[in-house]
């Protein structure tokens, strides 16, 4: 139930907000344990705009920058001496993300009940990843859980950050074939019915790309509202398609043989590889629990059953390179051959960490390219279906120019 308090700190002040709890008397020792004195609690009754409120919270989520931001504070709070407890009263006092606040209070909770904050985390499966919860958990059996925040939310940072500049660079293409698509059709739609009058008026013989064109804007000018509706359940369909298990095995198959983009899929995969088994090994983590963590976090299936092998063959006392070397068509073989000196010198995750440093780096690079790639091959496909266009509608006018001489 959700109760509304007044209470009083040490200093004096007087505080007012609201609570999650299952009766007066558990939110009276919630407030006592913060070191708070109740004055005043009461139930708070739902109406019309908490409803709304209610079904808002339904959608809304902890983003990755929410997540980055949370670790930062929370590991510096840590260093700078503030109990883990306190340090969590005061990130939910700050966040307005309701999804937040709400994790940030139970996490107070478990705390406060003498559990880990690594325990806590792992509740909330659909915010905190493995990797964040087992970073976590490392740092609190090291003693440096304030050191494990602070890495953790770099790799948060920098994944976050590739991710970004993929998308960004993917953005544009998408946008103009949208905009070419929502245009064609309006074309069609309106002006090819006119002209298609004016030939039917003078009796012009069509040619065939004509006449396609003329179907088409036919039938686009009498059922516009099905058209969009069509268009708009495609996009539906591809968007799930691409979420369907049954079908990722084909889509990553394909996604890793386009020109352009399988190679970036690549550098980004193996990149994501090393710098999650690099930070894992560095915070205390065994290397086939790191493994495990890191199948989790590639999203392409033949990587992860790569990683899959890589767990059993360490299992069985095989040295760890000798998978990524079977798999050369997915792994560099830097990869390969930068494991076997890191597992010769007793450095792995050194090595590991070079190897995510520069395929970042290639990343970056090859997406500040991709624009200035895609440009001239949008301005072909542009021109092409432009071209096409007023071939087919100017074609027949020289026809009928023609008899008039």
């Amino acid at each position: 139930m959700l109760f509304s308090y007044r209470a009083k700190s040490n200093n004096g002040e007087i505080l007012e907000g609201t609570l999650n709890a299952t009766d007066r008397f558990s939110l009276a020792r919630e407030l006592k344990s913060r070191g708070y004195i109740p004055l005043s609690v009461s139930e708070k009754r739902d109406n019309f705009f908490s409803e709304i409120s209610k079904v808002t919270n339904i959608f809304s989520k902890v983003s990755i920058g929410e997540q980055i931001i949370l670790t930062k504070n929370l590991s510096g709070m840590l260093k700078a001496g503030l109990s883990l407890y306190r340090a969590l009263s005061v990130l939910e006092k700050q966040t307005r993300n309701s999804a937040l606040t709400k994790i940030l209070m139970s996490l107070s909770s478990d705390i406060n009940s003498g559990e880990t904050l690594s325990f806590g985390l792992a509740k909330f499966p659909d915010v905190f990843s493995k990797l964040f919860v087992s970073m976590t958990r490392a740092g609190e059996e090291s003693g440096n859980l304030s050191g494990a925040l602070f890495d953790i939310g770099m790799n948060l940072e920098k994944a976050h950050s590739l991710t970004k500049k993929i998308r960004g660079a993917l953005i544009y293409p998408g946008v103009i074939l949208s905009a070419m698509v929502v245009i064609g059709v309006l074309m069609f739609a309106f002006v090819v019915p006119t002209l298609a009058g004016t030939f039917k008026e003078l009796g012009v013989v069509l040619p065939i790309s004509t006449r396609i064109i003329v179907w088409l804007g036919n039938f686009f000018s009498n059922n516009l509202t099905l058209t969009f509706v069509s268009i708009v359940t495609v996009a539906f369909c591809i968007y799930f398609l691409f979420r369907a298990r049954f079908i990722a095995k084909y889509i990553d198959f394909i996604i890793l043989r386009l020109p352009i983009i399988g190679n970036i899929a690549k550098e980004l995969n193996t990149a994501r590889t090393a710098r999650t088994i690099s930070s894992l090994l560095l915070a205390g983590v065994s290397i086939t629990r790191a493994i495990e963590i890191t199948e989790d976090v590639v999203q392409n299936i033949y990587y992860k059953q790569v990683l899959n092998q890589a767990k059993t063959s360490v299992e069985k006392g095989t040295p760890f390179f000798q998978v990524f070397g079977a798999n050369n068509n997915l792994y560099p073989i830097m990869m390969s051959e930068m494991i076997q000196v890191g597992e010769e010198t007793g450095k792995l995750s050194d090595m590991l960490l070079q190897i995510a440093l520069f395929y970042e780096e290639e990343i970056e690079n090859k997406t500040k390219n991709l624009s200035t790639i895609i440009e001239p091959v949008l301005m072909i496909v542009i021109g092409a279906g432009v071209g096409f266009f007023a071939i087919s509608m100017i074609s027949p006018l020289y026809s009928v120019l023609d008899n008039i001489k």
